[in-house]
């Protein structure tokens, strides 16, 4: 399966821009991992997809295309445990982590050409981040009433 050059740039395209949007909704929430580094876990693993897929066409003896997939989950799943701070008693950077995880499911997906999924996952992650971010704020409180219930419980635990 070869694939001309406007294939390429367009799978390659299509993984920054979607995965930059969800960077864009990180970014203006003032969240770790916005635009640049959401737009480049796409990107990357839109690309270690795409050299999965032409080592699979050209050399079908060496390797599968699921194995550099494989691999980029798996080095995504190391930068979003870098993303995780616990401090304080408190663990920050989950929603982070698992955005990073998404957005290289997206990247993988633009690679393979699978735009359908690729899309729809965007919109659903943005609707998540989007709607979902401020109704768990209002349901959990703020940072700081977490924290009164947090020193409460560890008071009572200690005694």
């Amino acid at each position: 399966m070869a694939f001309t050059y406007q294939e390429i740039i367009l799978r390659l395209v299509i993984a920054a821009f979607l995965s930059g949007l969800i960077g864009l909704e990180r970014e203006v929430r003032q969240k770790p991992a916005g635009i640049r580094t959401n737009a480049l876990i796409g990107l990357g693993a839109a690309l270690m997809t795409l050299c999965g897929i032409y080592v699979a066409t050209y050399w079908p003896q060496m390797t599968d295309a699921g194995r550099l997939a494989s691999m980029v989950v798996q080095g995504v799943g190391f930068l979003g445990a870098g993303a995780i701070i616990q401090a304080s008693g408190s663990v920050r950077g989950l929603t982070t982590a698992a955005t990073m995880w998404v957005v290289a499911g997206i990247g993988i997906a633009s690679g393979l050409g699978f735009y359908l999924g690729a899309f729809f996952t965007a919109i659903i992650v943005l609707i998540l981040l989007m709607v979902f971010g401020p109704l768990d704020a209002k349901l959990m409180g703020s940072e700081e009433e977490k924290a009164k219930v947090r020193h409460i419980f560890q008071r009572r635990s200690k005694e």
